[in-house]
């Protein structure tokens, strides 16, 4: 299989943050000349631009004194160089549905390797249009390139002309290249070339897509080798004695191509939260673990809320002198990072372990994690009320075990009997659903079919119940019914309402379903329903059930 490595352009990554932060969060910010600076040697160096600057001729690398001479109203802020990396490893890490293997590419790039991986797509071009498309809805500027070496789609997706622009080919045909500098953003599409013709779009590219340094390019283009293909021609010996061994273009000509690995370096797994607390003596009295506990669960609620996670499962971690450890653990039904709820569910749970001859070191780990903003009591000061049921439901987990505390949740199924279903009191599968966007509408009308619709009853049987049904058509409306030996007649009714088989779930023959609410003379509202109409050919006479109580 060959080695594909997609690399990922993110030209205007800072100045799309700054944007999205001075219009707080909106599409776009209002169309100033603004330059985001950093400190240089000689003054501050221009780092991004919007457009508007852009068009009063600032410069990314310029000074900002030079770029005020051309536009003396540019504005300039400072750039927020951290935030623009803790960004982009973020991005990194969103880019894992692509590829198992993906890695920051200096401080506005990433990239991948896709080996393997773009038939999931349509083909390479494909993998592309879905690399950048998904950007463009996050807000990002992204230009992509699909190539055997990590050097040479680092070298396209910056320096290459767009596939099937009629000016690039014109351009190539005639041996000339566009300047070094790079390309507009606006302009940037994604390319991906079949390897064969990875080596005609690197040769007329500048030297500059060999990732040299300043010095290195100058030298090189005053040499009047100006690009890559003319530089494959110019014997070996003679350019290794001219420049340095860190900027020995031969080197980079060599991963460029392919001779000389560039291996990749994933992302390291981030660690969980987690506190830690070392004894200077062991100790083996029982009554250190709730102290341990309550020592430990203050530092983690503090990592929690910097990394704005909220904690699923936490354990108790306690190392002995015998080389033993010992362990509890506790899950939540919804993300929590408060210290006392934390400590109150392990509390019961601690005392299981044995200290043995000492225990001289704790740990206090928040195992599963999830995303979890900032939230505001309500006015009066107590907490939500979600939130004290979730409190209770973890209590309750811990005294009683998780499949004695069950809810209801749910199901996708338009059956009324099949729309719902017991799970586990912290079992999160229902509140993800409904989180979900693309699964709210599914669960939503689950939920209705459940019910009965929007009137439905307020109690639904386990499973429908034969009843008698006197009726003056086969297809009319009921007029008197039998359940339980009781004999009801209906004084009004409403329907009916057809619920369909799930033809993908049930055997073939299965019949549809006529739902009515009726009422007797007595008042007593109900929900029955007709099983299949006469001449369906999938039985005989239809059947009727009680499946529902109002009130």
């Amino acid at each position: 299989m060959e080695r594909r490595i997609l690399s990922v352009w993110l030209p205007r990554l800072a100045i799309e943050r700054w944007m999205k932060g001075a219009n707080n969060g909106g599409e776009s910010a209002p169309e100033v000349a603004v330059a985001l600076v950093i400190e240089g040697p000689h003054g501050q160096i221009i780092s991004a631009v919007t457009d508007a600057a852009r068009a009063g001729g600032a410069r990314i690398g310029a000074r900002l004194t030079d770029a005020r001479a051309l536009e003396p109203g540019l504005v300039a802020v400072a750039a927020d160089v951290a935030g623009d990396a803790a960004l982009l490893v973020r991005l990194a890490r969103w880019a894992g549905r692509w590829s198992p293997l993906v890695e920051v590419d200096g401080a506005d790039g990433i990239r991948m390797d896709v080996s393997g991986v773009a038939h999931l797509f349509g083909g390479e071009a494909g993998l592309v249009a879905d690399v950048e498309g998904r950007f463009a809805k996050a807000g990002v500027t992204a230009r992509c390139a699909v190539a055997g070496t990590a050097g040479a789609a680092w070298a396209l997706a910056r320096y290459a002309s767009p596939v099937g622009d009629e000016g690039a080919r014109s351009t190539q045909s005639s041996g000339r290249v566009r300047s070094a500098r790079h390309p507009h953003p606006s302009a940037a599409v994604g390319c991906s070339l079949p390897l064969p013709r990875e080596r005609e779009r690197l040769f007329p590219l500048p030297v500059a897509a060999l990732r040299l340094s300043a010095a290195a390019n100058h030298t090189l283009n005053r040499l009047g080798l100006k690009t890559i293909g003319a530089l494959v021609g110019v014997p070996r010996r003679s350019l290794a004695r001219r420049f340095r061994e860190a900027d020995n273009p031969l080197d980079a000509l060599d991963r460029l191509m392919g001779r000389t690995p560039e291996p990749l370096t994933g992302l390291a797994d981030e660690p969980p939260p987690r506190a830690v607390l070392r004894l200077a003596e062991p100790v083996a009295d029982p009554g250190i673990l709730a102290s341990a506990l309550a020592r430990l669960a203050d530092p983690l609620a503090e990592q929690l809320a910097a990394r704005r996670l909220g904690a699923r499962r936490v354990a108790l971690v306690a190392w002995r002198v015998d080389g033993e450890v010992r362990e509890v653990e506790a899950e939540t039904s919804l993300p929590t990072r408060e210290a006392g709820h934390i400590v109150r569910l392990l509390a019961e749970k601690v005392a299981v372990i044995d200290p043995g001859y000492g225990i001289d070191a704790f740990a206090l780990e928040a195992r599963w994690c999830e995303p979890l903003a900032a939230g505001q009591d309500a006015l009066i000061g107590e907490p939500p009320r979600e939130l004290e049921l979730a409190r209770l439901i973890d209590r309750l987990v811990v005294r009683l075990g998780a499949m004695r505390v069950r809810r209801p949740a749910a199901r996708e199924s338009h059956v009324p009997e099949r729309a719902s279903e017991w799970v586990s009191g912290i079992d999160s599968s229902l509140r993800a659903k409904r989180s979900n966007p693309a699964d709210q509408g599914l669960d939503c009308f689950a939920s209705l079919a459940m019910t009965g619709g929007r009137n439905g009853p307020a109690r639904l049987l386990d499973h429908p119940e034969a009843i008698g049904v006197v009726y003056a058509t086969p297809e009319g409306v009921p007029r008197r019914f039998t359940w339980r030996r009781g004999v009801h007649d209906i004084a009004r009714v409403e329907g009916p309402e057809r619920i369909a088989p799930e033809w993908w779930r049930e055997p073939r023959g299965t019949r549809l379903r006529d739902y009515y609410r009726v009422e007797d003379g007595a008042g007593r509202r109900y929900w029955i329903f007709r099983e299949g109409v006469i001449g369906d050919g999938r039985g005989g006479a239809p059947m009727w059930f009680m499946h529902g109580l109002f009130g």
